[in-house]
């Protein structure tokens, strides 16, 4: 289920990062990181909602990512699926909302 969702986002690519992890990407912009050995995974969120969602268990600062607000995730079982696939389609714009505007507009 968590694969096929993150890649039905269009433009979505997938690639074997860092020997476990792996990464979704938006024009070579990592949106979420699924660890193959531990799986757990991170994804970027909504700067106001960080110190909330880090206060819920199996929630933690991404590790390495943490300056640029990423959230670890440590199971699948942490949240309901409905509030995980909202918060992957989030990371995925939020990353998108950085590049530029007529890559944007692609895959709106």
């Amino acid at each position: 289920m968590f694969r096929e969702t993150v890649l039905s986002f269009p433009g979505t690519t997938e690639e074997i990062k860092w020997e476990d992890n792996l990464c979704f990407m938006i024009e070579k912009k990592i949106f979420v990181m699924y660890s193959l050995s531990s799986g757990s995974l991170a994804l970027k969120i909504n700067p106001e909602e960080f110190e909330e969602l880090i206060a819920r268990d199996g929630i933690r600062q991404a590790y390495h990512l943490a300056r640029g607000q990423w959230i670890g995730v440590s199971s699948f079982d942490v949240m309901p699926v409905s509030e995980l696939k909202k918060r992957i389609a989030e990371s995925r714009a939020l990353v998108l909302s950085k590049l530029p505007k007529k890559t944007q507009a692609q895959y709106i």
